[in-house]
Parts: C-alpha cells; structure tokens; sequence
C-alpha cells in the first residue's frame, strides 16, 4: 500500500488516469444536489470511526453469543480484519502524504493524508467481511437468500466509495487505494482465521488401532441399512446443554444407525453421569452417547474405562475441548453423525490424585492456580449466554493473582523447584478458538504433557500469547516448528512431557479436572492410563490414519487399561526428542 501510494504522488501524477483526477473532482463538486448531499452525508456517516467500532463490537458480540462461542472464528477474523484495515491505514498516511482535492468540502478534513480513503477501507473490511461470513455460512441455502444478504452488504462500500468522491473528500486513486486496502485485508486475515488448515495426520492423533482389537460386539460400525435391527444404546444427556429440539435429532441419528434400542438418563449436580453406572450394570450396552460438555463426558468416561464399551460425544456444553481435539464438528448432532460414521478406537485418559481427593480421571486437562481460578470463577448465567465467553472474562479478572511456588517431579526423575501461575496436565492440548497450549499432546501417545505458565508482567504475557499464537498460523504445526520443551518465550511456558508428574505447592491452590472445580490442595498427581476408553473417531480421522504409518502400537485388548493397572506404552517414531529438559 506504501508503494501504490508512492507511485500516485510521483512517478504516477503526471500520467492519466492519475492526472485526470482533479477534472472528476470538479465535475462531481458542480453537480451536486440537495439529495444526493443529504444521502451521501449519511452513507459518509456510517463509515466514519465511531460507527465502524459500533458496529464491529455489537457484530463480534453478536455472532459470539447467539452461537455460544461456536462462531468464535468468524468473530476473530471480522474483528481483525477490521483492526488490521485501520492499522495499515494509519502507517500508510504516515509515509504518504497527499493533499484533499482542490474543490469545496463537505466533511471536516482529518489531519491524515488524502490517500488511502480510511472510510472506504474500513467499509470493506467490516461490511465485506460480514458478506464474506454470510457466504460461508449460508452455503447450502437457496440461492435468493443467499443474494439477499451478501448484496446489501456489497454495495455498502461501493456507496461509501461514491460518498468521499461526491463530499471532495477524496481522489478517485485514494478511494481505489481505500478498497485495495480492505479487500487484501480480508483476504489475508481471512487466511488465517477462516480458510481450512493442515491438520497433522491422525496417525499422531489416534495411533494405528486396529479395529478387530475391540470387543468384537461392540465395534461393527453401523452405517445405514447395513446396521443391525435392535442395538440398546445408553444415551446421558445434560438439560441444559441438550434440549428437547437437539435431544429428538440425536434420537433421530441413533435410529438410523440402527440403534432402535435407546434408554436416557439425565445428569443432576448429585449424579454427573446420570444413571449410567445403573444402566450399564443391568445389561450394559453396545453404545453411550453422552450429550453434554467437558465435565458430563469425564463423569461417563470414568465409568467406561477398561470395559470396552465404544463412548460417542455429542459437544453441546460450553468448552466442548476432547471433541474439538478428536476433530468432531461443532454443531451437536452432526458431532454424533460422523462420529458413527467412523469406528472406536482407543485413546488415553489421566489419572490424578492429591489431597482431599478421591482418584479420578480426566481425559482433557488437570490444572491449578490461574487455570483453575479462571474455571471456578467463571459466571454461570453468561456460561448460559455467552458460551467459553464466561472464562475470558473470570481469566481477566485473576491475571493478577500471585504466583505459585511449587515442585515438580516426572516420572522417576529429580524434583524441580519452580515458580508459575498456572500449571496444566493434558491428555490433549488445544483450547477454544484453536489456541495449541500443548501442541504436542496426542490423545493415544500414552504420555501427559504439562506446561508452567509464568509470564512476568505485560511483556510476559505478550511473549506467551505470541509464541502460541505462532503456532495457529495456517500450516506451522504441520511444517515443524520447534515444539519447545523446556522453557521458551522468554520463559513464560515451560514445558514438560511424562507418564508420571507429581507437583506439591507451597501453599493450597485451586484445582481443576476437566473444567470442573475439585478443590484447593497442596498436591496434584497424574498418571496416564494408555488406551483405556474406547471413542468413535470421525471417518476423516481415520482415512488420514489409513495413509500415514503407525507411530506407535497400543496394546488394545478388552481388559487392558483397568483403573489399578495402569501401562506403561512403547512409543516409537520420538527419537531425538527431548521429553526432560531443565531450562534448555
């Protein structure tokens, strides 16, 4: 944008079309009339600051909460796009200095150079952007609605373009200059935030297990008529998450998977898991569906560990983060459908003690301090409303809380003095929105990985956002990028890889499993217990399994994995990675 601006105001200016522009500029100022002034005002209007931010802010709101956080993508990449427009603007007009045309004024010119039009860039980048967003989102809809939503949002820009050129505000370059800077905005931002990326193959993800490993009743994949008549599934359902409207698709998808067979049970806050412990013990079942978040899949999940009986996610609560990271769809029933399109396979859980707890296990993360605050503090009513939404504002509120002195140990190793406001165990590692906090978790490698948040002031915490912001930049996780381990971004994440991890805190810290509050404590322990719980992974997941070698092989039989045996897994294809390094 620099450079085209550099060209118009030299090399360019005395050259058509560039030194015709002032002949346009008159001819618009002597034909103007009182209608065409008074439109123009108001189209000028919509596109001035205040109304862009305005609306920018009541869209990513919008879009955020009507969808309870699914939308985040698209909110990401309107706001930046946005923001990214006016940043370049404001660098442009520092380096390139054009004055307004010579003709009578409309609007009181800002003290920045005429080129490029900051109205009509901004235009583009929100209102194109909202038409860019309809076009993806309204893909598979008639195309007369279609129409009816993108073209309004189109010819926004088009009518602020004509608005600055009618006002004298602008030269017929600068408005050009204007719309070139929007639309590369959009085409750049939209890159990252909105356009599919290199997904690390699902070897990494899920192992090579075979299917006939499995209990052989309970893993025919049961696709269309091919499906068994009278298949009984168990499907525990959370109220809030899943209503009534979502509760008759999910029965709907089950039937024609050939499950005609269904019982349903309901969490309360006294029985997570609803009555499945009961079901299960009165005949079991070939399937559980569990339609809830995070906490109501670790409660069933618990129960399922070591029996082979294949689970099935439907994401409906308010992270939603083991089906993020078995790559199931957002939308609920759609999770459902191309999870029993699939076939199960076996993935890892953690197991964690410490004081004043009883064992459980997780199949996310475990964490304490800043992670666990964040979970506990988080409103429920804006959970309801707005989604993961709640945590980002709890996490503010505590980004100021006191460090943690702590000791870490892994495995069989020495213990570690540190200091930290935040630790996390994962069983897998990607957040909301695609943050990679533990870009090396895999839910089958038959390890944990932890990370030390301890960032030291703004500085800290911006090393720490840019580092895992690096990593969601479309195809650097697939081309390798450092994983890290031991201490990176200045040394606000330090990170750590075990079967075994024991941290004691000198002071009690709140902890969390899951999303889940489990109380403050001076000690955290995890284990991890390969291939205990048997998923339905998507078909997507296991075409790239099927082209990928294996990385490693589990041990997959139906009585493995018992809550009071836990494995130790052979992981091959590492070699040369360092999983215990003290700050190097």
């Amino acid at each position: 944008m620099i450079g085209v601006g550099l060209m118009v105001t030299g090399p360019l200016a005395d050259h058509w079309p560039v030194a015709a522009e002032d002949a346009v500029d008159r001819g618009l100022a002597a034909h103007r009339g009182v209608l065409a002034v008074s439109l123009s005002d108001w189209v000028s209007l919509l596109a001035g600051t205040w109304s862009i931010i305005g609306l920018t802010v009541v869209a990513v709101a919008a879009m955020l909460g009507f969808s309870r956080g699914r939308w985040l993508p698209e909110a990401l990449f309107l706001a930046g796009a946005v923001a990214a427009q006016s940043a370049v603007f404001l660098l442009v007009t520092l380096v390139v200095e054009r004055p307004r045309p010579d003709v009578p004024q409309l609007d009181a010119a800002p003290p920045t150079s005429s080129f490029p039009s900051g109205h009509v860039g901004a235009s583009v980048a929100l209102f194109g952007g909202l038409a860019l967003i309809a076009a993806l989102r309204l893909r598979g809809s008639r195309r007369w609605v279609r129409c009816l939503v993108i073209v309004p949002l189109l010819l926004v820009p088009a009518a602020v373009a004509f608005s600055r050129l009618h006002r004298g505000m602008h030269h017929p370059s600068d408005v050009m200059g204007g719309l070139l800077n929007g639309v590369c905005t959009l085409l750049v931002v939209a890159h990252v935030f909105l356009l599919p990326r290199p997904r690390p193959s699902s070897a990494q993800f899920f192992g090579a297990v075979a299917a006939d490993r499995l209990p052989a009743a309970r893993t025919t994949p049961a696709t269309g008529d091919e499906a068994p008549a009278a298949r009984r599934a168990v499907v525990v359902r959370h109220p809030h998450g899943c209503g009534a409207e979502l509760a008759g698709r999910v029965r709907d998808v089950l039937r024609r998977r050939g499950y005609t067979g269904q019982t349903w049970t309901e969490t309360s806050a006294e029985h997570a898991s609803g009555a499945l412990a009961e079901l299960m013990a009165d005949g079991g079942a070939a399937l559980v569906v569990v339609c809830g978040g995070d906490g109501t899949v670790r409660a069933c999940a618990e129960l399922l560990a070591g029996t082979g009986t294949p689970l099935a996610v439907v994401p409906c609560g308010t992270g939603n983060l083991l089906a993020r990271n078995l790559r199931l769809p957002a939308d609920p029933a759609a999770a459902l459908e191309s999870a029993l399109s699939g076939e199960p396979a076996r993935i890892d859980m953690g197991r964690v003690a410490g004081d004043g707890l009883r064992t459980a296990r997780f199949t996310v993360m475990a964490g304490a301090g800043f992670d666990a605050a964040m979970v506990g503090d988080a409103s429920e009513r804006v959970k309801e409303r707005a989604g993961w939404v709640a945590y980002v504002l709890s996490a503010v509120r505590h980004l100021a809380d006191p460090r943690m002195r702590l000791s870490i140990r892994l495995d069989e190793g020495p213990v570690r003095e540190r200091r930290a406001r935040m630790v996390v165990i994962g069983n897998v590692g990607t957040l909301q929105g695609g943050v990679p906090l533990l870009p090396d978790a895999r839910p089958d490698s038959g390890r944990l990985e932890i990370v030390l948040l301890d960032p030291q002031g703004a500085r800290g915490w911006l090393a720490a956002a840019g580092h895992l912001g690096a990593r969601m930049l479309p195809g650097r996780a697939a081309a390798g990028l450092p994983s890290g381990y031991g201490r990176v971004a200045g040394g606000a994440l330090e990170y750590f890889s075990a079967a075994r991890v024991d941290i004691r805190f000198a002071r009690p810290q709140p902890r969390e499993l899951d999303g889940d509050v489990i109380g403050s404590g001076t000690r955290l322990s995890a284990q991890v217990e390969p291939g205990v719980l048997c998923v339905w992974l998507p078909p997507r997941a296991l075409e790239e399994r099927e082209r990928t070698p294996a990385v490693r092989t589990m041990e997959a039989t139906a009585g493995a994995g018992r809550a009071d045996e836990p494995r130790t897994t052979s992981v091959t294809g590492m070699a040369g990675r360092t999983h215990d390094v003290d700050g190097g």
